[in-house]
């Protein structure tokens, strides 16, 4: 299993339809393919957006999001679980 966390900040006018285009256009490209197992949205108060995404193999990438909507370009971590 493979998470990966990805984190756009949105722009000041730009955070509700940056929202609306993760939840409607981003992520549902994802949960289509067959090694996506879940994924998850969240939002913070500072403007930033993040999706934590589960996959059987290698993580597929978001589609970029609108240029105009975002304050810098989204970061990217992979994480796999550790034994503990």
């Amino acid at each position: 299993m493979i998470a990966r966390m990805w984190e756009v900040r949105a722009s000041r006018s730009g955070f509700d339809e940056l929202l609306s285009w993760v939840c409607d256009v981003a992520v549902p490209q994802l949960e289509v393919l067959p090694s996506h197992v879940s994924s998850e949205v969240y939002s913070s108060t500072d403007l930033r957006i993040v999706v934590i995404s589960r996959w059987r193999n290698t993580p597929e990438e978001l589609p970029a999001p609108p240029a105009e909507l975002v304050a810098r370009s989204p970061h990217v971590w992979d994480f796999t679980p550790v034994d503990r």
